[in-house]
């Protein structure tokens, strides 16, 4: 039987493309690393399959991007700006296939339909895929997560996000705070959930103290968890996302109540609700059109100059402040966060 790439990665104990890397003269490999793969293919008898690097040579001009999930986890807004950054990276050089990882068979991805594919990963379950598309020798870029892979990362620091959020409300002298969270599935309702927890310690508080109800990212989620909150008579509801944000704004109002005269609101995402409501809220900005373009930036020099980065790349997130947080500290104002109006906080 031939010997494999994936053979004399096994003996090398290093990954798929590594090797791969390593025998085509591609990047930049440590020399030493190189020479001993080298060395074992030579071993191994390792015969390069002529004819798959022809066939790999004819690019399709493909790229697939996947999502998590498409039905039940990703929110219309999400794949809004991410098709749209990637597309802008693209251009019409490339036609972008969108499927869903929860919808793949595993072991059949064709490394001859796509030159590259960029994962949008929300789940540790994702990670079986993911070492398909590596073991087949397709370039691949993932978004949203950081992941241990031999490929590049790009995302945002989702447990500092939402730290600086409920910094912000617990700053403002709110105590009574009321959690809707996200799909628990997810590894960003994960680090969403650690960091206003070490907000919450850090300034002294129980945060087993406060109330929380879990969403699934969507208006209605929003909805039902905040009539479920207002119970605990709140003075603020922290939320997961935007879309959840603006679904318990409903809650509130229909309740009799007023943002943020009676509750305040802070959401995440920085979507552009304006066509649905005149609610100006305050909340974390994660531009996933940004995320989704670096992304495709990376692959495309891949793909085009032969340029590999295996870097994790973070973006920033911004705390934006407009009109939804009230402030009850009645005789000193929070210097840190005051502004005439709208007020973008860069994280550190």
């Amino acid at each position: 039987m031939a010997v494999t790439i994936k053979d004399i990665a096994k003996r090398a104990g290093v990954s798929y493309s590594t090797v791969s890397r390593a025998l085509n003269g591609i990047g930049t490999e440590n020399t030493e690393n190189k020479k001993n793969i080298l060395r074992i293919a030579r071993e191994m008898g390792y015969v390069p399959n002529q004819a798959a690097i022809n066939l790999k040579k004819s690019r399709s001009y493909v790229i697939g991007l996947y999502f998590s999930a498409i039905s039940k986890m990703t929110s219309p807004f999400v794949l809004h700006d991410v098709l749209t950054g990637v597309y802008q990276i693209t251009g019409s050089k490339y036609n972008v296939v969108v499927k869903g990882i929860d919808m793949h068979d595993t072991g059949t991805l064709n490394p001859t339909f796509y030159d590259g594919i960029i994962v949008l990963s929300q789940r540790s379950e994702d990670m079986d895929f993911m070492q398909e598309v590596l073991g087949k020798g397709i370039p691949m870029v993932v978004i949203c997560r950081t992941v241990d892979v031999d490929a590049p990362n790009v995302t945002t620091d989702e447990e500092r996000a939402m730290e600086l959020a409920m910094d912000y409300l617990i700053e403002n002298g709110h105590r009574n705070i009321g959690i809707i969270e996200g799909n628990p599935e997810l590894d960003s309702s994960r680090l969403r959930r650690q960091g206003w927890r070490a907000s919450v310690k850090r300034h002294g508080m129980n945060p087993d103290s406060l109330p929380v109800i879990c969403g699934n990212y969507r208006y209605a989620s929003g909805y039902a968890a905040a009539s479920q909150l207002l119970a605990y008579k709140p003075t603020a509801m922290l939320c997961f996302n935007d879309e959840m944000a603006f679904g318990a704004r409903t809650a509130i109002t229909q309740a009799g109540l007023e943002v943020p005269g009676d509750v305040s609101l802070i959401g995440f995402d920085n979507w552009d609700m304006s066509g649905y409501s005149d609610m100006r809220l305050t909340t974390v900005e994660r531009n996933m059109g940004q995320i989704a373009k670096e992304g495709a930036r990376v692959l495309l020099r891949q793909l085009d100059d032969g340029i590999i980065d295996n870097r994790r790349i973070y973006l920033n997130n911004k705390l934006i402040i407009r009109d939804t947080v009230r402030n009850l500290n009645d005789t000193v104002r929070n210097e840190r966060w005051e502004n005439e109006t709208e007020h973008r906080h860069e994280m550190p």
